[in-house]
C-alpha cells in the first residue's frame, strides 16, 4: 500500500470563543487574525512533512480553500513549492486546484515547473472546490461543472501537445507551447476527489483517472460510488484496479481506544463544530437550488445510503463528545494493532492501493501533531507498506 497523510494545515489557535451561537461568523474580520499564528502555523507543517520525509511515507497531500480559519492552504502549489526544497522522496499531492475558479493555462505551467522544481513528485489532484468558494470568486454555482471540464482539457492539451490553441466558452488561447514541461511524461499522475456526484465519476471514468470514493469513511457510500465508478470505467474500456482508488482514514495511536477518543476527541469536534461548513452552504438541497448538484447527482445510490451525502449541518454543528466515542469504535483509533487492521480490511474491501490519512484536522498543538506522525510512523507505516492490495 501506498500511504499519504491528509494536512488540511488549520489555523492553528482555536477560536470557539467568536462564535455566535453555533456559528463562527462570516466573513471573518480583520481583526481576529494573528500574523504570528499563521507564521507558526506553516512552519510547524513544513517541519512535519520534512519528517514523514526521513520516516517514509509515500507523500503528503493538501488542497485549497479560501477565506476561512479551516486552511491555511490557499494556493497548494506555493506550499509545494517550498515543501519540494525541504523534501527529497515525498511526493506532493495537490488536492487539489479548483479548475473552475483560475485561469488553467497558468495551472498548466506552475504544475510543469513544480514537477521540473520536484524532480517529479508532482501528484496533481483536480477538484471543483465548495459552494463558498465560488462566492467569494464570483463564479456562478451552475457553471462550476462547465469551468472544471474545459481547465482539465486546456491543461491536458498545454502538458501534452507540442503547440495548442483553444477557443472555449470561458478561455481561449492561441499557438501556445508552455515551457518548462513536466517531468512526468506525459504529465503528472491526476487524482480527483469524489465526494458523491455521478457527474464526476462519470467524468473521472471517460478520463481513466484515480478518485477518491467519499471522502467521509462510510463503507456503504464508498461501495456505490466504487461500484458505479467501475461499471463507468468498463464503459469506457479500462478495468478498476487498486491503483484507480484511494480510501481516506482518519487515525490516531494510542496506548488504548479511550486513550485516543480523549486525546484527539476535542479536535474532531472543533473541526466539524466550528471550521467544517464555516461560510459554506452543505445541504445537498440547497446545492441543487444554486445549480452546484443536479437533480441527477446521486440517482446511482442506494436509498439508504442518501443520508450520507445530504450535507445536513446539524450532524457537524451538533456533534458531542459521546458521538466521538460511538464514531471511535469503527475508526482505526487506538493500539498501533487495531489500527493497521482497519485500514487494512478498509483498503482490501475497498480494492484500493492508496491511503490518505488523515491525523490533525482540528488543530492539534505541533508537539501533538508530530507525536503522531511519528508513532505512525514506527508503529503502523511499516505493515500497511508491506501490505498488497489485490483487485476487488
Amino acid at each position: 500500500m501506498n500511504v499519504f497523510v491528509f494536512d488540511l494545515l488549520p489555523y492553528g489557535e482555536h477560536l470557539d470563543h467568536l462564535k455566535d451561537g453555533k456559528e463562527l461568523p462570516w466573513p471573518l474580520p480583520r481583526r481576529h487574525f494573528k500574523p504570528d499564528v499563521a507564521v507558526r502555523t506553516y512552519t510547524e507543517h513544513l517541519t512535519a512533512w520534512e519528517a514523514m520525509d526521513r520516516l517514509g511515507y509515500d507523500g503528503v497531500g493538501f488542497n485549497e480553500h479560501h477565506t476561512s480559519p479551516y486552511g491555511l492552504m490557499n494556493s497548494p502549489n506555493l506550499l509545494a513549492a517550498a515543501a519540494a526544497q525541504r523534501t527529497q522522496r515525498l511526493k506532493l499531492l495537490m488536492y487539489g486546484n479548483l479548475l473552475p475558479l483560475h485561469d488553467p493555462l497558468r495551472l498548466a505551467e506552475e504544475l510543469a515547473m513544480l514537477d521540473c522544481m520536484s524532480n517529479g513528485r508532482i501528484v496533481s489532484g483536480f477538484a471543483r472546490g465548495i459552494p463558498r468558494e465560488h462566492n467569494v470568486y464570483k463564479v456562478p454555482l451552475s457553471d462550476s461543472r462547465a469551468r472544471f471540464e474545459e481547465a482539465w482539457e486546456i491543461i491536458y492539451r498545454a502538458w501534452t501537445e507540442e503547440v495548442f490553441s483553444y477557443e472555449g466558452r470561458f478561455w481561449s488561447y492561441r499557438d501556445v507551447a508552455i515551457w518548462p514541461r513536466p517531468v512526468q511524461q506525459p504529465h503528472p499522475p491526476v487524482w480527483v476527489p469524489v465526494t458523491g456526484s455521478k457527474e464526476t465519476i462519470e467524468w473521472a471514468a471517460r478520463h481513466n483517472i484515480p478518485i477518491t470514493p467519499s471522502l467521509a469513511p462510510l463503507r456503504g457510500l464508498r461501495e456505490d460510488i466504487i461500484n458505479y465508478y467501475a461499471r463507468c470505467l468498463a464503459q469506457h474500456g479500462h478495468r478498476l484496479t487498486p491503483d484507480h482508488l484511494i480510501i481516506q482514514a482518519s487515525a490516531y495511536v494510542a496506548d488504548s481506544k479511550a486513550q485516543a477518543v480523549r486525546e484527539a476527541g476535542p479536535y474532531l469536534l472543533y473541526f466539524n463544530q466550528t471550521l467544517f461548513s464555516h461560510g459554506n452552504i452543505t445541504e445537498a438541497s440547497l446545492q441543487r437550488d444554486a445549480g452546484y448538484l443536479s437533480s441527477a447527482s446521486f440517482d446511482y445510490l442506494r436509498p439508504e445510503n442518501l443520508p450520507a451525502v445530504s450535507g445536513a449541518r446539524e450532524r457537524y454543528r451538533d456533534m458531542t463528545m459521546a458521538d466521538v466515542e460511538r464514531e471511535a469504535e469503527h475508526l482505526p483509533w487506538g493500539m498501533a494493532d487495531e489500527v493497521i487492521e482497519r485500514i487494512v480490511a478498509a483498503a482490501d474491501h475497498a480494492g484500493a492501493a492508496t491511503v490518505l490519512v488523515s491525523m490533525n484536522r482540528g488543530a492539534m498543538p505541533h508537539e501533538m501533531f508530530m507525536e503522531q506522525v511519528h508513532r505512525f510512523g514506527s508503529k503502523v507505516l511499516p505493515a500497511l507498506k508491506a501490505h498488497a492490495v489485490t483487485a476487488r
